[in-house]
């Protein structure tokens, strides 16, 4: 692992780096991606570059990191209102209307990165496998506070249930990206919604 950064002007580049390499990745795809291009972009000499990260796999495994947080952290105002059938409902709809905007393209960055690095690289799969871990921990809370106050019935499987729904989000986008038709992800989150009405306890 590169150096870690002690002063605010080092963290600053690292940052600077680590965003470079992910629009890079975004762009050419993770194999493709190389160190000039993430030099030239953030701009950082080879000398920065190996100053922070050992390697294409170290400054790989920031962006996995990085990805991570970006998918989560956008979502980070609709998970706390998950506790609620209506914020569940608007999490779901906020999904869908970020697949309208995009025409269906782009996916889950998570799982992008997954399909190209995650059987190469075990230390990257593990990455993103902690993001999907914390995606579906999120769903969970929500679920389970939903159960304490009354809105779903005692017997919900909180757990069971959030799985299922970050089930139906990932093959919904799969689905949308393939198609370039938010559709898919539309009905996937639907039965999702479906499934977890079933459990309500009000109407």
């Amino acid at each position: 692992m590169g150096a870690i950064p002690t002063t605010e002007r080092g963290r600053l580049t690292r940052r600077r780096i680590v965003s470079a390499a992910t629009e890079v990745v975004a762009e050419k795809g993770a194999l493709g991606a190389s160190l000039d291009e993430v030099g030239a972009l953030a701009p950082a000499s080879r000398s920065q570059l190996y100053h922070y990260f050992d390697d294409k796999n170290d400054l790989l495994l920031a962006v996995a990191e990085a990805t991570n947080d970006t998918v989560l952290d956008g979502q980070r105002d609709l998970f706390e209102q998950l506790d609620t059938w209506d914020g569940l409902v608007r999490w779901a709809d906020a999904l869908v209307a970020l697949q309208h905007e995009r025409g269906g393209k782009g996916g889950c960055p998570i799982a992008n990165l997954l399909g190209q690095l995650g059987e190469r690289e075990d230390a990257i799969r593990a990455v993103l496998a902690s993001g999907f871990d914390r995606w579906e921990a999120a769903i969970c809370a929500g679920l389970a506070a939903m159960a304490d106050s009354g809105e779903l019935r005692p017997d919900a499987d909180a757990a069971w249930l959030a799985s299922s729904t970050l089930a139906s989000v990932q093959g919904g986008l799969v689905l949308s990206q393939a198609r370039r038709d938010p559709l898919a992800l539309r009905r996937a989150l639907d039965g999702a919604l479906a499934l977890i009405a079933s459990y309500r306890s009000i109407s």
